[in-house]
This record gives structure tokens, C-alpha cells and sequence, in this order.
């Protein structure tokens, strides 16, 4: 949306909350050189480089000023329909004048009745909102949850839970996790200070945002986005003791897990769905198979894939590590090759892997992992390092600063501005 006019053409289909973005953005003082993503924006806004961002000039009343005038507009257009609020206006569609857009040779064959119906309403009848919704958050298991962490919650007292779960419990931990915050702060309480274990199947968003401090496990499975926002919480999932099939081809958990998480730890026994790790920014995982575009726009972190990957693994991944366990060497042919290059792992890499694996192996009882650390070093040579190119320069850059006792950010910025060149 750009202008008042926009306004009340979204009023009159319906709308009644109006989002403005590029507009505002341009009064701020972007010149839409669309390079946002090469941290050369002229103008300051986009970058993280200080010179760049010593040439910002925008203004909060710039953009209220914008906004002054955006309302200004939308107050003549409701005198002129014979409104006296926006309110009045809502899903009156019979005001808009559609002839000119419906004639016209570009919209031949388009049918926009269904956009512009009008229902049979009584004279009493309102179009807004009148009522909030109710998105039963009193009847959420993190409820009961918050009840029986309360001395965590309080006094940081160790709390261990056992509950079941359903498919139907969305988005379990997220409401813990914000009392957590709220009483304690970004930095959360120690690593399994609640420890919570839940038996079923999970729904949707199964531990989004959980801070430090709150350790959620899981045995049976979980549907799309565990893990989200993960935030510095410990994640673990694995199939029921009873299971006879064998985990690690099986499925356990849906698509886009991990995304945009900053920090903590998730440990899956089993294959997930596509877009693993997207956006993640510095939680370390370890999963025995993913989907499509695996570790896609990740800018940090270290994930572990102990099983196979699907195609166009690594796609727009700026920052961050991932090691893949390819003993028949095919992922080669799966990595989207733009930004990343496929390495050797070095001494301190098999630390990690072999750290982490253990402990993936203690929290899941994986046999893959198991089977890895038994045949060591020799399984070893199978892991291929998927290292983002300039991420890479980034952090050479800054080891050499430090040990020369450089500024740290001048080295980092060299290194963005002889890549720009």
C-alpha cells in the first residue's frame, strides 16, 4: 500500500488492519537499488557497514508525516462516498466503482464476483469486528505446564514433568517459555532446569521459541515446525520404546523444523520433512535424514545430517557449518553450489562431530550414531563439511584480528568490502 486510495480500496473488500512497507521505507530514504543483500546500500539502510550506515538520514517524523498524509487522503475519500469513519466503510464493496478494471482487456476472463459479493445483511447487521476471537489459550496444555513448573518459574528450582500429548496441543512449550523469559530474563535459567517428557503425537510448532533452561523430549512424533525460534532450549525426539520399524528411515517429524532458531540444541532420531535448519542463526542439531533444501538461508549454527539428503541442500546458507555423513558419496550432487564449498573436515571439525554425536546418541539411543563412534576415525573420512565461501573469510578474518589484536569489526568489514569488489 502506498496511498490513502489503497486504503479504502482494501476497506471496501473488507479489511480493517492495513499494512504499509515499501511506502514508508522509501520516506525513510531508500532509493530501491535493490541490493539489499549485498550489504552495499548507499543510503545506510541495509548494511551493517558503519560507513554505510554514517550516510542514514531517515527521520521517525518523516514517515509520521507520510502517515499524516495518508489519513488526510482517506478522510476525503469517505466525505466523497458519504462516510463518516473508516468503520462505516468496512466490506461496503457495492462503493467501488469496478468497471473500468473488468473491461479491460487484461482482466478478460477473470471472474471477481466471488471478491466482490455482498452477503444478505439486515439493516442491524455490523461488518467489522465486534467481538475478540477465542483461540482457547485457557484450555492450552501449557497451562498446565506453567501450574507444575511454578517453583522453576519462581525460585529456579529442577522441575522433571511426564505428560501426554496430542496432535492437537499446537505450539506446547511457547507460553512456558515466555513466563520463563518474563521472571528470568534472555538468558533463561541452566540447561535442564525443567525437564519436561511427553508421550504421543505433537502438534504443530511442538517447542517454538523455548529458552534455556527447559529441556522438552518427546517420544512418538511431531508434526511441521518443531523447534521454532528455538531459543536456546534443548529439543529431543525419538520414536516409542515398542517400535519395531527402524528409525532411521522412518519419518519421525514434519517440514521446516528448527526454523529461525538462534541458539540451543535438537536431537532427532529419525528423518524429517523439507527445509531443515532454514534460517537457522546458532542452534546445533543432529538429524539421521532430511528432505529437500536442507540448512536453506541459514546464516549460523552447526547442523549434523547422519542420513541422506534431499536435492538443493544448502540454497542461499550465508553462515553457519553443516556436516553430512555420506559414506557412498553421493550428496556432492544435492548441494546447491552458489554460496557454499564442500571440504575436509579438519581435526577440531572431528572433535565436534564426534562430541555431539555422543551425545545424540545418550539423549536418543541412535544406532547410527552408535555405529559412527564405534567404527571411529575411520567413519570419520565419510563426513563432507559444507562451509559457506565468504562466512568462511568472515571468520579467518576475525581469528587473525584477534591473535594481532586488530579491531575485530574493521578486519570483518575489509573482508565485505574486497568481496563486493
Amino acid at each position: 500500500m502506498k496511498t490513502g486510495r489503497d486504503v479504502m480500496i482494501a476497506a471496501l473488500l473488507g479489511a480493517e488492519e492495513f499494512g504499509f512497507a515499501t511506502a514508508p521505507l522509501v520516506v525513510m530514504g531508500c532509493v530501491m537499488m535493490r541490493v539489499c543483500h549485498l550489504d552495499t546500500c548507499p543510503v545506510g539502510i541495509a548494511t551493517q557497514n558503519p560507513e554505510l550506515r554514517e550516510k542514514f538520514a531517515g527521520q521517525a517524523d518523516h514517515v509520521v508525516n507520510f502517515m499524516e498524509f495518508i489519513a488526510e487522503e482517506v478522510r476525503e475519500l469517505l466525505a466523497d462516498l458519504g462516510f463518516r469513519t473508516l468503520r462505516e466503510a468496512v466490506g461496503r464493496a457495492e462503493c467501488l466503482d469496478v468497471t473500468d478494471g473488468i473491461e479491460h482487456w487484461k482482466a478478460e476472463g477473470l471472474d471477481l464476483s466471488p471478491i466482490l459479493y455482498q452477503p444478505p445483511l439486515s439493516s442491524e447487521a455490523v461488518r467489522y469486528c465486534n467481538a475478540e476471537q477465542d483461540h482457547g489459550l485457557d484450555q492450552a496444555l501449557d497451562q498446565t505446564l506453567i501450574q507444575l513448573s511454578e517453583g522453576a518459574l519462581r525460585h529456579g528450582d529442577k522441575v522433571n514433568l511426564e505428560l501426554p500429548i496430542r496432535n492437537v496441543n499446537r505450539t506446547v512449550g511457547t507460553m512456558l517459555g515466555y513466563h520463563l523469559t518474563k521472571k528470568w530474563g534472555g538468558e533463561g535459567l541452566p540447561d535442564d532446569t525443567i525437564q519436561v517428557k511427553f508421550n504421543g503425537s505433537a502438534g504443530n510448532s511442538f517447542a517454538a521459541f523455548v529458552p534455556s533452561g527447559i529441556t522438552m523430549r518427546l517420544e512418538g512424533d511431531a508434526n511441521d515446525y518443531v523447534g521454532k525460534g528455538l531459543s536456546g532450549g534443548r529439543v529431543i525426539l525419538y520414536p516409542p520404546a515398542e517400535s519395531t520399524f527402524k528409525p532411521e528411515d522412518n519419518v519421525i517429524a514434519g517440514n521446516v523444523l528448527l526454523y529461525g532458531a538462534t541458539s540451543g540444541q535438537m536431537f532427532i532420531r529419525g528423518q524429517v520433512g523439507e527445509r531443515f535448519a532454514v534460517r537457522n542463526s546458532g542452534a546445533t542439531a543432529v538429524v539421521e535424514g532430511i528432505g529437500d533444501h536442507g540448512c536453506e538461508y541459514m546464516t549460523g549454527g552447526k547442523v549434523i545430517v547422519l542420513g541422506s539428503t534431499g536435492r538443493n541442500f544448502a540454497a542461499g546458507m550465508s553462515g553457519g557449518v553443516a556436516y553430512v555423513y555420506d559414506p557412498e558419496g553421493i550428496f556432492p550432487a544435492k548441494v546447491n553450489p552458489e554460496l557454499v564449498d564442500l571440504e575436509d573436515i579438519d581435526e577440531k571439525d572431528a572433535s565436534f562431530i564426534r562430541e555431539t554425536l555422543a551425545m545424540h546418541n545418550f539423549e536418543t539411543a541412535s544406532s547410527v550414531a552408535k555405529e559412527i563412534i564405534d567404527s571411529w576415525p575411520r567413519a570419520s573420512s565419510n563426513f563432507v563439511k559444507v562451509m559457506p565461501r565468504h562466512y568462511k573469510q568472515v571468520l579467518e578474518a576475525m581469528a587473525n584480528a584477534e591473535q594481532s589484536g586488530a579491531d575485530v569489526t574493521t578486519a570483518v568489514m575489509s573482508v565485505t568490502t574486497s568481496e563486493r569488489k
